[in-house]
C-alpha cells in the first residue's frame, strides 16, 4: 500500500532555519500551563487574554483547543483559520438544530435541503464542499462515533455516514470551535476538510431555560423546542453541568401536481414529522490540586416519519382503492459517554480517557403493500420492519503534553504526544419475511438474511506535536502521526504550520499537510432497493457477487495533500480581518459510482438478493456501488471581517462579514473492472457544481440597553445541476441529463430582543422573512410532475420563511 508522508527535507530544514535564528532571540517570561493545575496559573492565563481583549470583539481572544495543544493558543493568534460560534450566535438563529444555526453562520459549511431515503432524518455538515466523512467531529476534543445510516440518495452527500451533531443538545454547548484546515496529523481519519470541535458548558451555578416556536410562511412545518441546563457545584471541588431538550417538528409539503391524476397527492418533497428527545451531563471532580476526575455523556431518541412517492390506484392493492401514500419511519437510539482521569505530574500534563458511542436505528414501512405476497396468498400487511443497522465505536486515548522554556528562544516549546486505540464495529439486520418476501413492499425493499452481516476493525495510532517560537514574532508548529487500519492498512501523516507577526497590525501564515481517510464500514458494508412508482435503485456492497458483476474492486484509503495560505489584518483598534486561502486534494475519493442500469443491473441486485418488480422498464432500473471513483481537487477562500462601533448613549454594534469562495474539480476518472468510467456526467455534477461557488454572510447586531436587533444577510452563489429526463426518447438516460443553473439567491435573517426582567429575555424573529426560495425546475424534469425543486442542490433551500418567538428565563 502507498504510504504518503511529508518530506522529510522540508522538516528538517525548517528546524534548523529555526535554530539559527533564534540564537539571537531572548527568552520568554514562563508561561502558563493548560489542564489540571493550580488556580492561580489558570486566572495569570484569563487576566492575560483579557487585557489583550481590550480592544477587540470577545471571541477573538478566546483560548482554543482545537487545531493545537498550546495552551495559550487564541483565535487572534492562530497558525491556522478557526472560527468560534458562541452559543449566544447560536441561540440568535433561532434554531433549534445546531446543524441548522451553523450553516447560518459560516459559510464554508452547507446542508441538503432534504434527505429522502434512509438518511432523511440525519443531521449532518459538509465542510468546504467535501464530504461530511471528510470533516471530524470532536466533542471537548473527542471523537465523536457517526451515525448508523448510510446516505444512499442522489446528490452531493451520497455515500456519506458523518456525525449526526443534532443528536447533541445545544442547551449543553458554550461554543464550538470550527478549524477550516487539514488536520489528519492531529486527529487521525477524516480531518480532511477540517475539523467541529463541541465545548460544553461546565457551570457550577445557575438554571438556564428556553422555549422556541415557530412555522413556515407557507402556514406548515410548525417546529417547538424546549431546553434546560443547571449547574451544580460539586463541594467547591468541581461541577456538574446537566442538560436535556426536546423538539417536534411537523411535515412541510412541496410538490406540485401529480401528471398521472392531476392531484397533489405527493407529499415527499418537503420536511418529514419527526420528534427528538435529548439530554447530557459533563462534570469534573478535583481530588487534588493535580488530578481530576471528568465525565460527559448525551442520549438522544428520535422518531420520524416521511412521505415516499404517492401510488395510483391499481389491480396490485385493491385494499386502496383510492391509491396511497407509503411512510417510512425511523426509531434511533444514540449515545455516548467519556469517562477520564487528568492531571500534572514532573511538570508533565497528563490525560487518560474512554469513550464508547453508539448509533441504533431501525427502520419500518407503514400504509404500502407487498405486491408479490399479495398476488401468492390474497392478502398482504401493511406495515413492515424493513432493517435495522448498529454502528458502534470505542476509543481510547493517553496524552501527555509540556511547556519546557530555553534561554535560546522566544517562547516556550510545546511538547505533545499520546497514542490511541480504537474498536469500530458495524451491524446491519434483516428485516421481517414479508419485507422481503418477492418484490418486497411499495416503496423500499426490505433486507434479507442474505443482507445482514456484522463487521469490525481495530485502528491503533500515536502521535507527536511539537510547537514553538524562535523569534518573538514567528511561530511554528509541527505535527506527525502512525496510524494502523486492520482493514486498510498504514499511514504516516505530517503537518507543518507557521506564522510571522510583522507588526501589530499584520501576520503572515500557512500551512502545509497530508491526510489519510479510510473507507468507514457502512461504505464497504451497505446494501438497499428504493422502489418508486416507474423506477428503483439499487446499492450493493464493493465485496458481493453483484457487485463485482458490474465491475466493482475492493475499496482503498483515500489520500490527501492540504496547502493554505492567508493573513490577518488589525487595521483599526476594533477591526479583525482573516483571508486564508486553501488547496485540497483528494486521490482515490470514495463516491457512489458504478452506475449500471437494465439487464445487467437486474441481475446484479437478483445476485444480492433483491427482486425487481417486473412492472418496470429495465433501463428504469439501476445498480450501483461505492468506489475509488476519482481524484479531485478543490481550492478556495475564506474571509472573514469583524468590527465593533460604539455609540456612546445609543450602545454598539457588532459587524461581522464572511465569504467562502470554494471549487472542486476533477483530476482523473478512474474505471471499473469491466473498463468502463465509474462516474457519468451526473456523478461527476454531484461534486463539482451542486455545492454554491460563493456562500456570503454579512450584518451586524444592535445593542441598545435592554434591546438587541440582530439583521444578517445571506447570499448563496449560483449552483448548477444535472437532471435527469423522466419523459421522451432520454427517459432514465444513464449517459444524457440536462444542464440547469439554479441562479444565485439570497435571504434575510432577523431577530429582535427585549429583555422584559433580569431574568426573562423574549426575542421574535425570522429566518429568511422575504420567503425566498431556489428555481423551480423545467416541468419535464419534475418526477411524475410532483418534484418541482432540485432538493439534491445545497443552496437555498424550497421551504420558504420560518418565523419564530422564543423565550430565556435565567436564575
Amino acid at each position: 500500500m502507498k504510504k504518503v508522508s511529508i518530506p522529510l527535507s522540508a522538516l528538517l530544514l525548517t528546524c534548523v532555519a529555526s535554530q539559527l535564528v533564534c540564537l539571537q532571540a531572548y527568552a520568554a517570561d514562563p508561561a502558563p500551563e493548560k489542564g489540571s493545575v493550580p488556580a492561580r496559573k489558570a486566572a495569570g492565563i484569563r487576566a492575560a487574554s483579557k487585557q489583550k481583549a481590550a480592544s477587540l470583539p470577545k471571541e477573538d481572544e478566546t483560548v482554543i483547543v482545537t487545531g493545537t495543544r498550546d495552551p495559550h493558543q487564541t483565535v487572534r493568534k492562530s497558525a491556522s483559520p478557526i472560527q468560534v460560534v458562541t452559543s449566544a450566535e447560536i441561540s440568535r438563529t433561532g434554531q433549534s438544530d445546531l446543524r441548522d444555526a451553523l450553516t447560518q453562520l459560516t459559510p464554508s459549511l452547507t446542508r441538503a435541503p432534504l434527505l429522502i431515503g434512509n438518511a432523511n432524518m440525519v443531521d449532518v455538515l459538509r465542510l468546504r464542499g467535501l464530504s461530511p466523512n471528510h470533516t471530524l467531529i470532536l466533542v471537548d476534543g473527542k471523537r465523536r462515533h457517526a451515525t448508523s445510516v448510510l446516505s444512499n440518495n442522489s446528490g452531493p452527500q451520497q455515500g456519506s455516514n458523518g456525525v449526526d451533531i443534532d443528536m447533541i443538545p445545544i442547551s449543553a454547548i458554550d461554543h464550538v470551535e470550527i478549524l477550516q484546515d487539514g488536520a489528519a496529523a492531529l486527529y487521525g481519519s477524516d480531518a480532511v476538510a477540517g475539523v467541529i470541535n463541541i465545548i460544553l458548558k461546565h457551570r457550577k451555578s445557575g438554571i438556564t431555560m428556553q422555549a422556541t416556536n415557530g412555522g413556515r410562511y407557507a402556514g406548515d412545518g410548525f417546529q417547538s423546542g424546549e431546553s434546560i441546563n443547571a449547574g451544580f457545584d460539586l463541594m467547591g471541588r468541581g461541577f456538574f453541568d446537566l442538560s436535556a431538550e426536546y423538539k417536534y417538528q411537523d411535515h412541510t409539503i412541496r410538490n406540485s401536481a401529480d401528471s398521472r391524476n392531476g392531484k397533489y397527492d405527493f407529499k415527499d418533497e418537503g420536511d418529514p414529522r419527526q420528534q427528538r428527545g435529548t439530554i447530557s451531563y459533563n462534570m469534573q471532580y478535583d481530588f487534588l490540586p493535580d488530578l481530576s476526575l471528568y465525565s460527559f455523556s448525551t442520549y438522544g431518541h428520535r422518531y420520524g416519519e416521511s412521505y415516499q412517492d404517492a401510488r395510483v390506484a391499481s389491480s396490485e392493492w385493491p385494499m386502496y382503492p383510492n391509491g396511497f401514500s407509503p411512510k417510512e419511519s425511523v426509531s434511533e437510539d444514540d449515545y455516548s459517554v467519556t469517562l477520564g482521569l487528568k492531571g500534572e505530574k514532573f511538570g508533565w500534563n497528563w490525560d487518560l480517557s474512554t469513550t464508547y458511542g453508539s448509533d441504533h436505528t431501525s427502520m419500518d414501512l407503514f400504509n404500502t403493500v407487498n405486491p408479490s405476497l399479495y398476488a401468492a396468498t390474497g392478502a398482504s400487511p401493511t406495515s413492515f420492519h424493513e432493517m435495522a443497522f448498529t454502528n458502534t465505536q470505542w476509543t481510547n486515548d493517553f496524552g501527555i503534553h509540556r511547556s519546557f522554556h530555553t534561554p535560546i528562544f522566544a517562547g516556550p516549546i510545546n511538547l505533545a504526544m499520546g497514542a490511541q486505540y480504537r474498536y469500530d464495529e458495524f451491524d446491519i439486520m434483516s428485516g421481517d419475511a414479508n419485507s422481503y418476501y418477492g418484490t418486497g413492499p411499495q416503496g423500499l425493499h426490505g433486507l434479507s438474511p442474505q443482507n445482514a452481516s456484522e463487521s469490525n476493525r481495530d485502528v491503533t495510532a500515536g502521535y507527536v506535536e511539537l510547537s514553538m517560537r524562535p523569534l518573538k514574532n514567528w511561530q511554528v508548529d509541527f505535527a506527525g502521526r502512525y496510524e494502523y487500519y486492520t482493514d486498510a492498512g498504514d499511514t504516516k501523516t505530517g503537518k507543518v504550520s507557521t506564522r510571522y507577526d510583522f507588526n501589530k497590525y499584520f501576520a503572515l501564515r500557512g500551512t502545509i499537510s497530508n491526510g489519510f481517510s479510510a473507507p468507514s464500514l457502512l461504505q464497504e458494508h451497505w446494501s438497499n432497493l428504493s422502489v418508486a412508482p416507474t423506477y428503483a435503485t439499487g446499492y450493493l456492497p464493493v465485496n458481493s457477487a453483484g457487485a463485482r458483476l458490474i465491475g466493482a474492486k475492493p475499496l482503498h484509503p483515500e489520500h490527501t495533500m492540504s496547502y493554505s495560505a492567508g493573513f490577518t489584518l488589525d487595521p483599526l483598534p476594533r477591526l479583525h480581518i482573516s483571508v486564508d486561502a486553501y488547496q485540497i486534494t483528494i486521490k482515490n475519493r470514495i463516491l457512489a459510482a458504478g452506475v449500471y442500469n437494465g439487464a445487467n443491473a437486474i441481475e446484479a441486485l437478483r445476485l444480492d438478493g433483491f427482486t425487481v418488480p417486473s412492472t418496470l422498464q429495465s433501463n428504469a432500473v439501476t445498480a450501483s456501488y461505492y468506489a475509488n471513483a476519482a481524484d479531485t481537487r478543490t481550492r478556495g477562500l475564506d474571509v472573514t471581517a469583524r468590527y465593533e462601533t460604539r455609540f456612546r448613549d445609543w450602545g454598539k454594534i457588532d459587524w461581522d462579514v464572511a465569504l467562502n469562495l470554494n471549487e472542486t474539480d476533477l483530476t482523473h476518472t478512474g474505471k471499473d473492472g469491466n473498463g468502463n468510467s465509474l462516474l457519468n456526467s451526473q456523478q461527476a455534477a454531484y461534486i463539482t457544481s451542486y455545492t454554491p461557488k460563493n456562500k456570503l454572510i454579512f450584518g451586524g447586531t444592535w445593542q441598545y440597553k435592554k434591546l438587541g436587533v440582530s439583521v444578517h444577510e445571506v447570499r448563496y452563489g449560483h449552483a448548477t445541476s444535472s437532471l435527469t429526463y423522466y419523459e421522451g426518447p432520454l427517459a432514465y438516460s444513464n449517459t444524457d441529463f440536462m444542464r440547469y443553473v439554479n441562479k444565485a439567491r439570497f435571504e434575510t435573517n432577523l431577530a429582535v430582543s427585549y429583555q422584559v426582567l433580569p431574568q426573562l429575555g423574549l426575542t421574535l424573529g425570522g429566518n429568511n422573512v422575504g420567503n425566498a426560495k431556489q428555481r423551480r425546475i423545467p416541468k419535464e424534469f419534475r418526477y411524475l410532475g410532483a418534484f418541482q425543486y432540485d432538493y439534491q442542490i445545497e443552496q437555498l433551500g424550497y421551504n420558504g420563511g420560518y418565523y419564530y418567538l422564543q423565550a430565556n428565563l435565567n436564575f
